[in-house]
């Protein structure tokens, strides 16, 4: 971003083209750890998991997934490029998102740092402690 910050105090549930902004401003963000593999990686934003990835992730409840990394391409059959391009496609599940920041009472542009930081962690196969690591410097960077 060009120095202009984005403030956003919701007392409301924020919309899909707040989501949209609060996701972007969260992409550029990231620790420079996460930022190598995600160089045209587009974000969006969807209401709910649809049925075919209910089925695929074998979700119990649609509330369970907040975010879902899709690979555009496989390099080969079973392997998959470890840096992302314009085919990649982070998802956030507004809905199941909103649902957590009710639940906490964290800020909403927080959750959705950390939500995007464990989906492109466990991704691009950081370890649980690395992903712990990148969240507990959450602020970095940021607004």
């Amino acid at each position: 971003m060009s120095g202009q910050k984005i403030v956003m105090n919701h007392a409301a549930a924020p919309s899909v083209d707040d989501m949209e902004v609060i996701a972007g401003v969260a992409l550029e963000t990231l620790p420079e750890e996460l930022l190598e593999h995600t160089e045209g990686l587009a974000v969006r934003i969807e209401e709910w998991p649809d049925e075919t990835t209910e089925g695929d992730q074998d979700l119990q409840d649609p509330y369970d997934l907040l975010a879902l990394y899709k690979s555009g391409k496989e390099i080969a059959p079973g392997v998959e490029k470890k840096t992302a391009n314009d085919d990649d496609l982070l998802i956030l599940y507004r809905r199941p998102i909103l649902d957590m920041w009710c639940e906490t009472g964290e800020d909403v542009t927080a959750l959705v740092r950390d939500i995007m930081i464990e989906e492109l962690g466990r991704h691009f196969e950081f370890s649980e402690d690395e992903i712990e690591e990148l969240s507990s410097r959450h602020y970095q960077g940021m607004l």
